[in-house]
């Protein structure tokens, strides 16, 4: 992988956007690096990923906008198609994802922070969709999960804008869940994920798609949607031991960590 890297470390892993003299922006390379990265991990064993960018300037600040600059009609609609399929698939992974945001996340890297389950980021980072002003929409998914995340009128103002907002404003409307000095960014990312990673693994990845399921259907639906994968942590290893642990009130042994069955 040349702007990629990826690490694991025991039960959760580390995805690294690694272009750092081009500020970590996203071109053709790094899309199918990501989407090959992803292919990689090993869902026997990691329960959680982390995605960050390198250095502390920049998370990801955008699609490349040299590589677009020349794009046809055909062309631009399959470049936007690319980048949606890899944040598509992203955002359906069986394990949450953390964005952790380090700097700029503008266009595509707001883009991708999104299709993450969970973001929480820096105090240096600055959060925006300028695409208008270059003379394009957003085309990795920012009209459609902006809305979904901060509500249709804070979403509109964003895009019609393209002002940019700092890490207090983002989760001031709900885009972060929490900001870190950045020192702090990477040690609570990688807490939260062994936090995730510790929990049943088949009840999180049931929690994720029960959540990402239900989102896209009317409230009867969705709960159908709850029920079904309810009903399927039963009969699990990790149910019948994570309930025979809470009912032994003597609590004689040792609580051993949830496995993947």
């Amino acid at each position: 992988m040349e702007f990629i890297v990826y690490e694991q470390k025991g039960a959760y892993g580390i995805i690294t956007i690694s272009r750092e003299k081009a500020l970590n922006a996203l071109n053709s390379a790094v899309l199918d690096e990501l989407n090959q990265t992803l292919d990689a991990v090993n869902l026997d064993e990691v329960r959680c990923l982390i995605l960050t960018g390198a250095g502390q300037k920049s998370f990801v600040a955008g699609a490349d906008i040299g590589e677009m600059s020349t794009l046809t009609k055909a062309e631009g609609e399959a470049f936007g198609k690319k980048g949606n399929d890899v944040f598509r698939r992203l955002e359906t992974f069986p394990v949450p994802v953390i964005a952790a945001v380090n700097g700029f996340a503008l266009g595509g890297g707001c883009e991708i922070s999104m299709s993450c389950d969970i973001r929480i980021c820096s105090d240096n980072a600055v959060f925006g969709q300028p695409e208008v002003g270059l003379g394009i929409t957003p085309g990795f998914g920012g009209t459609q999960r902006l809305a979904r995340l901060v509500g249709a009128g804070m979403a509109k103002q964003m895009i019609y804008t393209a002002r940019n907002i700092k890490a207090d404003e983002a989760l001031r409307i709900g885009l972060v869940n929490a900001v870190y000095t950045q020192e702090e960014l990477m040690p609570a990312a990688e807490k939260m994920a062994a936090g995730i990673a510790k929990n049943a693994p088949i009840a999180v990845r049931n929690c994720k798609k029960a959540i990402n399921d239900g989102l896209d259907a009317d409230m009867d639906a969705a709960i159908v949607i709850e029920e079904k994968l309810f009903g399927d942590c039963f009969e699990t290893e990790d149910q019948k031991y994570g309930m025979a642990f809470f009912l032994d009130k003597n609590k004689e042994k040792v609580k051993e960590p949830f496995k993947n069955c």
